[in-house]
């Protein structure tokens, strides 16, 4: 699903009551009656309605679903975007979207602005269309379970993601920072750095490797275990020391490499699990194994020491002052069922830290097509509807309206646009050279 905000413009306040209408409906119908719809949205006029219902159809906001038993509308996922999207516009969370910098097997990442041109993250869950192995089961699955629909499941794991996060950022991790949340997506500061799998060597992998082994161990203090700790989620940022005025005129300037410090940022946290879970055993050794082949892989290097094992990482939980984050984060809000509920989910259709297949994600987009397919039987008819429809006013291109200076200016920002005019080739940019990064990685 690609995110397309062209439209947004155009939508009435009426448009967006019919959508929101649609989206409450799907709580408890996977096809929302076309009379609920008209019900829930309040607007006067059965006409008034059919107009909107075909205005978002139209955008593929909504879709009539072939052969349904009675005339109704489904969410899409453009649909929900727009949804969030508007929410966030609303919270003066984020005013522009721009590039698309990173897409995985369920989630998208867009670089945005705020109104003031600073620039930040947005990461949009999408549950719907992560296995490709087991497409068919994934249906079943979602059609037979009335809790397990991807818009549900999807607002979940953004929900942990934003609520782990923030537990973590309180307690000095280096994670990034979290903004907002609505819906599926989340709001954060963007970091700039790699991610490790795109670095080819460190000046000090043993270093590297301490720290990143410190932090699983850190993460179990805290009751922890991310499930996912490996080269994809975590960023390396690089952090040059304060420049001082040298005493001697003829002194160089320049930062000695030796001197510039490696800080691994983690990202990525729908996956995590308590201490106490069943299988804490089993995603603690994965996360430790994951780090130790990574770096005999990439770096040539492996540790003398075995371990860290899990057992020593249980009589560590608590120590030093450290809090329960896993109780912490059911008491703020995310509690036990929805953990359970967002855990069987993942676990069915093959969504637990398991990157066997990335290669496929990174290749030509099999969801694409899967989901191309499916919006070609679902939507047909609701195009061939649309169609028939007369066209509300001809425009001879898309409006677009005056640019105050600072809406150019935020505009300009999500797009990597400097002030001077000049587009950046890359949005993560790092002017030190001793990393080496390796982009075909």
């Amino acid at each position: 699903m690609k995110l397309d905000t062209r439209a947004m413009r155009y939508l009435t306040s009426e448009d967006w009551r019919v959508l929101t209408a649609v989206e409450m409906g799907s709580k408890n119908h996977e096809v929302v009656p076309t009379p609920l719809i008209a019900q829930i949205s309040g607007l006067r006029g059965g006409s008034g309605v059919h107009k909107c219902i075909s205005s978002l159809a139209k955008v593929n906001l909504i879709a009539k679903v072939k052969n349904a038993k009675y005339d109704g509308y489904r969410l899409t996922y453009g649909g929900l975007d727009y949804l969030a999207l508007h929410t966030h516009l609303k919270r003066k969370d984020l005013y522009s979207v721009g590039n698309q910098i990173g897409v995985g097997k369920e989630s998208d990442i867009f670089v945005v602005a705020s109104s003031s041109g600073s620039q930040h993250v947005l990461k949009i869950h999408r549950l719907g269309r992560i296995s490709f192995r087991t497409v068919k089961a994934n249906r079943d699955y979602l059609r037979n379970r009335s809790s397990g629909s991807w818009m549900y499941m999807s607002r979940l794991a953004a929900l942990k993601e934003f609520t782990f996060m923030k537990a973590l950022r309180e307690n000095g991790f280096p994670v990034p920072e979290p903004l907002a949340q609505s819906r599926h997506t989340i709001v954060m500061s963007l970091i700039d750095a790699f991610p490790l799998r795109q670095i080819s060597s460190v000046p000090d992998p043993a270093s590297l490797y301490a720290e990143l082994i410190d932090m699983i161990l850190r993460l179990a203090s805290f009751g922890l275990i991310h499930g996912d700790f490996n080269e994809f989620n975590i960023l390396i940022e690089e952090k040059q020391p304060t420049p001082t005025c040298p005493s001697d005129p003829t002194e160089s300037t320049s930062t000695p490499s030796s001197a510039i410090t490696l800080t691994p940022i983690l990202i990525d946290f729908p996956q995590m699990v308590s201490i106490d879970h069943t299988n804490a055993e089993m995603y603690f050794d994965r996360d430790v194994n994951c780090i130790k082949r990574f770096f005999e892989r990439r770096f040539h290097f492996t540790s003398n020491e075995p371990g860290p094992f899990y057992s020593d990482a249980r009589k560590g939980v608590g120590r030093k002052g450290s809090r329960r984050l896993d109780v912490d984060v059911q008491a703020s809000g995310f509690s036990k069922k929805m953990a359970k509920e967002l855990e069987t989910y993942m676990e069915d259709v093959g969504v637990d830290g398991d990157r066997d297949d990335l290669d496929e994600v990174e290749g030509p987009s099999r969801w694409e097509s899967e989901e191309e397919e499916e919006r070609e039987d679902d939507e047909g008819e609701g195009e061939s509807e649309s169609q028939g429809e007369e066209k509300e006013e001809e425009r001879d291109g898309p409006y677009i309206p005056k640019q105050s200076a600072d809406r150019q200016k935020a505009l300009d920002a999500a797009h990597g646009i400097s002030e001077n005019g000049q587009k950046a080739s890359k949005l993560h940019s790092l002017t030190v050279s001793h990393l080496n990064i390796d982009d075909k990685t």
